[in-house]
């Protein structure tokens, strides 16, 4: 599933290919992937609007349009390509959506699951889309703050690792970047975040931010079909320690890296580094 890096470079990508476009016709070919309105009204409303910037709210796309916010989430596998009016434009059967501008070019909008959502709401309304009301602050802007963050882990019993994934403390962390995380300030995925130290989720903190911001950086990770809306694949795989390394030697203590399932998710970790201690 695309993580915040990942979603953050598709919106650059997509700002470099289609900011000031105006849309000419939507052709919608799986109905389920449009959640609201149906999908005649939304094909409808869509005709006539310009996109006039590229948002992103934790994993969500957010088109902003003259009339309009249209929200994406890509979920497992949503991809956008984008064909200008003199490339061979390819439609394949992954291809759901297809934006037709007015200038002769197309995004189209491609899903292998179909498990990706668009949702058209009122213009500077997609605050009070249901996916995005109860999200967390963003980790790469002050909005994320080290006492509030404090607070909020002081107060749940539950495992950091799902707590951490679940968006309503901090947004972007997906399955990736938690271990990587996680490793980073030295906590087992499965320690109760109750029963972190101060100095711990200050170690948490600052790694949540490095490791999403290198993230952004690279270009987000490629670990097997992502792409960026310009066709390219990220490069932060080259740096996880952690996540999809198991057997390999932690660069801090060389112990292999194991892997185990903690809240159905395949998860990565150093036994010598990240003891199952406190709770």
């Amino acid at each position: 599933m695309p993580e915040l890096p990942e979603v953050e470079t598709v919106r650059k990508g997509l700002q470099q290919l289609v900011l000031g476009k105006t849309i000419a016709k939507v052709e919608v070919f799986w109905p389920r992937i449009i959640e609201m309105p149906e999908v005649p009204i939304f094909q409808e409303y869509l005709i006539g609007q310009t996109i006039e910037a590229m948002s992103r709210r934790g994993k969500f796309l957010i088109f902003k349009l003259s009339q309009f916010d249209l929200v994406s989430h890509l979920r497992m596998e949503g991809k956008y390509e984008f064909f200008t009016r003199n490339q061979e434009v390819m439609i394949t059967k992954h291809t759901h959506v297809i934006f037709h501008f007015t200038d002769g070019s197309q995004l189209q909008y491609r899903d292998v699951r179909k498990f990706g959502r668009m949702a058209l709401v009122g213009k500077d309304q997609s605050s009070e889309y249901k996916g995005i009301k109860q999200l967390g602050p963003e980790p790469l802007s002050t909005d994320f703050k080290l006492d509030a963050f404090e607070k909020a882990l002081s107060l749940k019993t539950m495992a950091i690792k799902p707590l951490l994934l679940n968006q309503k403390i901090v947004v972007g962390l997906g399955n990736i970047y938690v271990d990587e995380a996680l490793w980073f300030a030295k906590i087992h995925p499965e320690r109760p975040a109750n029963s972190l130290t101060k100095e711990e989720i200050g170690l948490l903190y600052e790694g949540t931010i490095k490791v999403l911001g290198n993230a952004v950086e690279a270009g987000g990770t490629t670990i097997r079909s992502y792409v960026n809306a310009l066709g390219e694949i990220g490069e932060f795989q080259v740096s996880l320690v952690v996540y999809d390394q198991t057997g390999k030697s932690c660069p801090r203590c060389q112990t292999p890296i194991e892997k185990i399932k903690v809240a159905q998710r395949g998860t990565h970790f150093c036994p010598t580094c990240q003891k199952k201690v406190g709770g």
